[in-house]
């Protein structure tokens, strides 16, 4: 690419930036889709996230955020326990989380941070993530078990046998395609597109204080943060730039932390950057971090449009239960993948202590509750597994993770 068009809005730059949007595109709106917020809520914070993200580095780390995975049972379950409102401020806590460890690597360095969250902590997290809404993702497939089908199985031959491109949208394919027979069988209601006008707000919603729901959700924050760390590493092999070092581990937390807290205070999910992002950016060979910035500016722009807004809200439940059947899978296989790739040695008996209880917390959805504080569920397990990896003798193997979402 030609120097000075590095940061002009040429329609090439506006090409590949649309491209790079449309690689997160479908990963993006699922999350919301699947905890009943407004999925234009969440293209409008994850595009003003990474434009905050951008300005915090400097403008240096090619990153798009999207809305993670990692935080999808957890709000399932806090709304549950503690309404919407109350679980934004949940998630508004752990952006002040990510600040905080960003605080703490500028000034203890990033081993720190590793000695803390070992494998043998965030696997078992990771895994307990995924598996936890297993039964959500069947009972959503069974409402049309043949769409769920068409959906699951167009994800897998994306993701199996196809390259380029294509192959980093397995979830954006596997939902059009399962729209299509969703649209055959006529099971869509398309009221919400005829009723939606073509400009609108997100369905913007203010969060409310509730400590029940930011005990509950600070705990998940500790896979993401080790995720984050993996995905610096990443980026900057993939565009040959130690980012770690420069503009700093802490500046790249910071910037997803507030990005995250900004998505709270206005009713969207958490942020995460995103692996399918610099797939692209492997494939393409494009690191201007520019390019990025304008697929935040579409992100924000498609928000506004209300009509794509309808449109996703007519997505039928069996679609999404398909693409969820192997989603929540390859969440729970990072954290195994995880254990595996740091050579963690499940022989010794105080890692099979640590994996065990973290899983049977996690999974089997156990609450400590003392007046009107509880801590539930994946939080507890995080925490659980945190004070024995400390508590017990030995010293677990360190770790850097890829991106689940």
């Amino acid at each position: 690419m030609k120097k000075e068009n590095q940061n002009q809005f040429t329609g090439r730059n506006m090409v590949l930036g649309v491209q790079f949007l449309f690689v997160a595109f479908g990963a993006t709106v699922l999350v919301p889709l699947l905890v009943g917020i407004d999925p234009a809520v969440a293209l409008f914070t994850a595009g003003v996230g990474t434009l905050i993200f951008h300005i915090i580095t400097k403008g240096m780390v090619p990153v798009f955020l999207g809305s993670s995975f990692a935080f999808i049972a957890p709000i399932i379950e806090a709304t549950r326990l503690y309404g919407l409102p109350g679980t934004f401020s949940g998630i508004i806590a752990v952006g002040l989380v990510y600040g905080l460890v960003s605080a703490i690597v500028k000034w203890r360095g990033i081993k720190f941070i590793e000695r803390l969250f070992p494998a043998t902590v965030v696997g078992p997290v990771i895994i307990t993530i995924g598996l936890s809404l297993a039964s959500v993702a069947v009972d959503m497939a069974k409402t049309h078990w043949i769409i769920a089908a068409i959906s699951l199985a167009t994800a897998v031959i994306v993701v199996v046998y196809t390259k380029g491109l294509i192959k980093l949208i397995p979830i954006f394919i596997g939902i059009i395609v399962g729209y299509l027979a969703g649209f055959l069988f006529g099971v869509i209601d398309f009221t919400p597109v005829k009723e939606a006008a073509w400009f609108a707000l997100p369905g913007f919603i203010m969060p409310e204080f509730s400590w029940g729901a930011i005990l509950y959700m600070i705990p998940v924050a500790v896979a993401p943060i080790i995720e984050h760390v993996g995905d610096m590493y990443a980026i900057g092999g993939v565009a040959e730039k130690n980012f770690i070092e420069k503009p700093g581990l802490h500046r790249t937390l910071l910037g997803d932390g507030i990005a995250t807290g900004l998505a709270g205070m206005v009713g969207g999910v958490p942020n995460t950057t995103y692996s399918e992002v610099t797939g692209a950016i492997a494939l393409t060979k494009v690191t201007n971090p520019f390019i990025l910035r304008i697929a935040a500016v579409t992100a924000i722009v498609f928000s506004l449009v209300g009509k794509i807004s309808g449109i996703l809200k007519t997505i039928p439940q069996a679609v999404l239960g398909g693409i969820m059947l192997l989603l929540f899978g390859l969440i729970a296989s990072v954290g195994i993948k995880t254990l595996i790739d740091s050579k963690t040695d499940m022989g010794k008996i105080r890692n099979q202590v640590v994996v065990s209880i973290v899983l049977t917390i996690g999974i089997g959805g156990a609450v400590i509750s003392w007046g009107n504080f509880s801590l539930a569920g994946i939080g507890l397990a995080a925490v659980a597994g945190i004070l024995l990896n400390l508590i017990l003798p030995g010293h677990a193997k360190q770790v850097v993770v890829k991106e689940t979402k």
